[in-house]
């Protein structure tokens, strides 16, 4: 999710940050744990724990992840519905339609996108897939519009 801000040489966007998102809920302790199988989990309420052996793309996305579960209120486990909203709540935050069209003009695999997105495969995955219908429109319009020779 971006937000367009006007400066003194014209207007940028800005990205999502799931750090600074995390610094403004002070009642929310981030802790470090290896934990097998896992990247991270919640309570829901006041606690998030990653694994710290990930990469910085990937503590961002997970760290959206875990966010995304505090913000839809998930404090009763892991249930798959529940991991599936986060999952799309957290994909949407960190990309942007715009970027995302963009960026699929050029790019030629799913890894080359998920890198300039600064998001995993997985995360682009969620995001494809919760796309809504208008975005799906603007999807098709950009596909005919690379095609379209004029």
């Amino acid at each position: 999710m971006r937000s367009t801000v006007a400066s003194g040489g014209g207007t940028f966007t800005s990205m999502f940050h799931p750090w600074r998102a995390l610094a403004n809920r002070p009642h929310i302790r981030l802790h470090w744990a290896v934990l097998p199988g896992l990247l991270g989990f919640t309570d829901g309420r006041t606690m998030i724990v990653l694994h710290p052996h990930q990469t910085q793309v990937q503590r961002r996305c997970t760290l959206a992840h875990e966010l995304a579960h505090v913000d839809l209120g998930h404090t009763d486990g892991c249930r798959r519905r529940d991991e599936q909203a986060a999952r799309a709540l957290a994909a949407r935050r960190l990309i942007d339609l715009d970027d995302l069209l963009a960026a699929w003009k050029w790019a030629t695999s799913e890894a080359e996108l998920a890198d300039e997105l600064w998001v995993d495969v997985d995360t682009l995955r969620a995001r494809i897939e919760h796309l809504t219908d208008d975005e799906k429109g603007r999807v098709a319009a950009m596909i005919l519009n690379q095609d379209d020779p004029a």
